[in-house]
């Protein structure tokens, strides 16, 4: 939610869909940034549109269900054999010294529309690591990184590490890219170079100079995404993405499913479990979202949420790390110092090797990349970046995290993650805007505990829906998700989680009929790949054994 008079609280509350995308090195074990898109400053023109949510209590969505496998226009697609095949060569994966060998790639075939089956198809990309133990495997351990925008494809890939050992040994490891996403049929509407502007752009301060831009910014991209995805958008939200699911367990022969959810992809997991109960097998849900939640109050808590990162962050900097510090020596003004500073590029941007600058609006992008990551590699990186910007003047490093988090390569290419999370929200939501009431409350709870990120926030800025004007409507609705008839599902919530707050993990595992929850205690996001011994022990147990940890276990 690019902006303009509220720069980072528009941010971060239109970025936010169910929790944030989460990048392939989100949840590996040195947490480093441009970790989860949802609150990564995304600034295409989907970022412009101000942030709203229902006031209504929710209820359940009334959609048509599909009868899965025992639909007969279905069969074919769930009766269908996967060609696997060697990946093809992965410029980034071989510079990451990634050993694809082993991994082969292939395409799942499903229908544009479930309710019209017979009508056009799409492929979605998907990778597998066979499971290192072929004589003690279990089957098929799904993956998703989270968004929505995330891949599957590239989670794979990037977190080979973080698989390897008792998972790895009993499971192929398997991702894919949700329709809309990566290699899926990707939403496109932006180029590189309306995404740069936008990208850099600060906006106006006066208010109803920056409402006007917003406006202007949230119409042009909705006709761009119309006009060169426009077949797609109706059918690229997670009740789908769910369904091909179904239709992935099927065709690599698992009677049930096994899945590892993370941020928003503890969302598809969620609505999987309520679509096809009776498939389910072990799901662990990590760094969870509330379904149930008005998407305003999600949003709120999430700004929230990155606000205390950043006040924690700022005072292990001072008291913790004074040498390598540069936010001086006062642990109660250092997330001032470092705001101050982070506001004052609107007007002093900084230089980069590349020509580009970095303003506000980058230079925020990045801090808040860093701060989806833990307490020591990430928050140790934050201290550098800021470093050389602040005392060096220099914001080369500021600007590649900030590059990182929003999908651009070195070449200057994006990828569709930015255009796909806000897709995919959209059709997830079609709530109207807040109540003038609730938009005041809203408001006020930003002033009094984000004081920083919502500096300057105004009614008008959370006052319309964030789907407004939007090609097509959805029926979904937020709302509890009970899963009966669903196996057991591990919940997971990490206490100092910005993106996905810990409160939401524990509502998710309230709402369902038969959950358990665990808690890491520490920072950063999500807790899969967090080095947690007693995390990894706990994930091993329940997807290998079915063996739940005991309700109130925490991981310190």
């Amino acid at each position: 939610m690019k902006t303009h008079r509220a720069t980072r609280p528009r941010l971060l509350l239109a970025a936010f869909a169910a929790g944030g995308l989460l990048l392939a090195t989100a949840c590996e074990g040195d947490k480093e940034p441009a970790q989860d898109q949802a609150a990564s400053a995304p600034s295409s023109a989907a970022t412009t549109a101000a942030a709203a949510a229902p006031t209504a209590t929710p209820t359940p969505t009334p959609t048509v269900k599909p009868t899965g496998a025992d639909d007969p226009a279905l069969k074919p697609f769930y009766g269908q054999q996967i060609t696997w095949a060697a990946c093809p060569p992965d410029a980034k994966a071989a510079e990451q010294k990634i050993d694809l060998s082993l991994m082969k790639c292939g395409k799942l075939h499903v229908p544009l529309d479930y309710a019209n089956p017979a009508g056009e198809a799409i492929d979605l990309a998907l990778i597998k690591n066979p499971a290192a133990k072929q004589d003690q495997r279990l089957g098929s351990l799904m993956v998703n990184p989270g968004g929505p925008g995330g891949s599957g494809v590239e989670m794979v890939k990037s977190f080979d590490k973080q698989f390897e050992g008792t998972l790895h040994n009993r499971f192929d490891i398997v991702g894919w890219d949700p329709r809309g996403t990566g290699e899926s049929s990707p939403v496109a509407c932006l180029d590189d170079k309306q995404r740069d502007a936008l990208n850099a752009e600060d906006g106006p301060l006066d208010p109803a100079a920056a409402k006007a831009l917003s406006d202007k910014h949230a119409a042009d991209f909705a006709a761009a995404c119309q006009a060169r995805s426009g077949k797609l958008l109706p059918f690229i939200g997670t009740r789908n993405t769910a369904r091909d699911l179904d239709v992935l367990r099927a065709a690599v022969g698992d009677r049930k499913l096994n899945y590892l959810g993370i941020s928003y992809g503890t969302y598809i997991g969620a609505v999987y479990a309520e679509e096809f109960p009776k498939n389910t097998g072990r799901l662990v849900l990590d760094g969870a979202v509330d379904p149930a939640a008005a998407e305003l109050d999600l949003q709120v808590n999430q700004v929230i949420g990155f606000e205390k990162s950043f006040e924690r962050f700022a005072v292990d900097c001072v008291k913790n790390n004074a040498a390598e510090c540069p936010l001086g020596k006062s642990a109660d003004k250092a997330a001032k110092k470092a705001a101050d500073f982070l506001d004052g590029l609107r007007d002093k941007p900084l230089p980069t090797k590349d020509g580009r600058k970095v303003g506000s609006n980058l230079g925020w992008s990045a801090v808040i990349q860093f701060l989806y990551g833990d307490e020591k590699e990430a928050w140790q990186a934050l201290r550098f970046t800021l470093a050389e910007a602040m005392l060096g003047g220099q914001g080369n490093a500021l600007l590649a995290v900030a590059d990182q988090g929003n999908g651009r390569d070195e070449k200057g290419h994006y990828s569709p993650e930015q255009e796909a999370l806000r897709a995919i929200r959209c059709a997830d939501n079609a709530t109207p805007a807040p109540s003038a009431e609730a938009a005041q409350q809203a408001v006020q709870k930003l002033q009094r505990e984000a004081p920083l990120l919502a500096k300057s926030i105004t009614v008008e800025d959370v006052s319309e829906g964030s789907c407004v004007g939007w090609p097509f409507t959805s029926p979904e609705t937020p709302h509890t998700i009970r899963a009966e008839g669903a196996a057991p599902i591990l919940v997971v919530g990490t206490t100092g989680d910005p993106a996905t707050p810990y409160t939401w993990s524990e509502k998710m595992a309230q709402g369902f009929a038969g959950a358990t929850l665990l808690t890491r205690v520490g920072e950063g996001h999500g807790a899969f790949g967090s080095g947690n011994g007693c995390i990894d022990a706990a994930y091993a147990a329940y997807l290998t054994e079915g063996t739940l940890p005991a309700a109130g276990t925490k991981c310190s």
